[in-house]
């Protein structure tokens, strides 16, 4: 026979919490979850509060391009380039051709009217500041700017203008496309030459996110 002194497990009753004890359980893992949710909710109110920063432009031989990605990198902010459905070409650049399209367009106000791929940037109105970079071309902003700054709503946006160029200086181009945009603040911006160093233009766009 069998060691009739070993405890039957199967018929054990099986141990159960007083109410309190539940009630306190219930109350604490509630509590927890309140507290996680809290936390979470703070996180995505800051990351919401977060001013964003975008830099926007238009490059034809790079120059512009160069100062956009030190200013992006001075802010930690976003790129956006803007590109003509029909590029520039070399030959489209030449200033000196009273023939090529930059001179054709500048002569006809109706040809600079530039389409771009895309006129507005993801998540656009998500943007607080926003530069807006560019080379002169006959002392205004390259014609593909326009495009951007007349199909966009900067209400609400601080923007930034900036240039590069060999010689000429702003002279009224950011004037012009505060003009054009009919919204937004828009603050004095800077011309930067090709030979102009990264620590210049880095300190420059810091002074604007604080």
């Amino acid at each position: 026979c069998g060691n009739t002194d070993a405890a039957d497990t199967s018929e054990q009753p099986i141990p159960t919490l007083s109410e309190t004890e539940e009630t306190t359980m219930e109350t604490g893992a509630a509590d927890t979850e309140a507290a996680e949710t809290e936390a979470e909710t703070s996180e995505t109110n800051e990351t919401s509060d977060a001013s964003k920063t975008l830099v926007v432009y238009f490059s034809a031989t790079g120059n512009t391009e160069s100062a956009a990605e030190t200013i992006a990198k001075a802010t930690d902010g976003d790129m956006f380039a803007l590109i003509p459905e029909t590029p520039y070409t070399a030959a489209d650049l030449d200033w000196t051709d009273d023939s090529s399209r930059v001179s054709v367009e500048h002569s006809d106000p109706d040809q600079r009217i530039i389409a771009l791929e895309t006129a507005t940037p993801e998540s656009w109105d998500s943007y607080d500041t926003v530069f807006v970079g560019y080379p002169i071309w006959w002392g205004e902003a390259a014609y593909p700017v326009s495009t951007f700054v007349s199909e966009n709503d900067f209400t609400d946006k601080t923007v930034i203008p900036f240039c590069t160029s060999a010689s000429s200086d702003m002279g009224d181009s950011g004037n012009i496309l505060a003009q054009t945009a009919g919204s937004g603040s828009w603050l004095e911006g800077r011309r930067f030459s090709a030979s102009e160093s990264e620590e210049v233009i880095a300190e420059w766009a810091k002074g604007f996110v604080g």
